[in-house]
C-alpha cells in the first residue's frame, strides 16, 4: 500500500497540556512514528471552549499535524489515539496530493497569526461592520428606517 499524507486534528486535554505541553504534544509524534509514519508538520492550533463536554472536559487544546502514513496503519493509529488519556478526540483526513505543499507551507506559520476578526473578540469591542453583519433580515431595516431594527423571530414569524 502506498504512503499517503494525512491531516490529523487532535483535541487534547487542556489541563494536561497546560502542565506539560512538550510531553502531551510529544505523544502525538510518538503515536505517528509508532505506527510507522513520518511527521511532516505539527503545531498548536488553538485552545477553546468545547461545544459540549467530552469526558467532563469543557475546554480543549486543538493540535494540528500533517504526516506520511501507510493507509492500512491508520486504523491502528486511531485506536491508539482513543486509548490515550490526553487525547479527547481525533480526526484524520487524507490530503489530496495536489495541495500537500500548500497545506504544509500554511501549517508552518506561527499559531499567533490570526485573522483580523479575532482581535475584536479579545478586546470585546465590535466594529460597525460587525454590528451590521447578516443579523438583520433583508429589507427589514430599509422598511422601518432604523438600521438596528430587525424584529424578534416571534414578531417576524407568520406561520403560527
Amino acid at each position: 500500500m502506498a504512503e499517503n499524507v494525512y491531516e490529523g486534528m487532535f483535541i487534547l486535554d487542556s489541563n494536561r497540556y497546560g502542565r506539560d505541553p512538550e510531553g502531551v504534544s510529544g505523544r502525538i509524534s510518538k503515536l505517528i512514528e509508532g505506527a510507522g509514519g513520518r511527521l511532516l508538520v505539527s503545531r498548536l492550533w488553538e485552545e477553546r471552549r468545547l461545544a459540549y463536554a467530552i469526558n467532563g472536559h469543557r475546554k480543549g487544546t486543538y493540535w494540528l499535524s500533517y504526516f506520511h502514513l501507510d493507509g492500512v496503519k491508520l486504523a491502528e493509529m486511531e485506536r491508539n489515539c482513543l486509548l490515550d488519556d490526553a487525547i479527547l478526540r481525533v480526526l484524520f483526513l487524507k490530503v489530496d496530493p495536489r495541495i500537500v505543499d500548500a497545506l504544509l507551507t500554511h501549517a508552518q506559520g506561527s499559531p499567533a497569526t490570526a485573522p483580523a476578526t479575532a482581535s475584536t473578540k479579545d478586546t470585546g469591542k465590535e466594529s460597525a461592520k460587525d454590528k451590521d453583519s447578516d443579523t438583520t433580515p433583508v429589507g427589514a431595516a430599509a422598511e422601518s428606517g432604523d438600521p438596528d431594527a430587525g424584529g424578534t423571530p416571534e414578531a417576524t414569524n407568520e406561520e403560527g
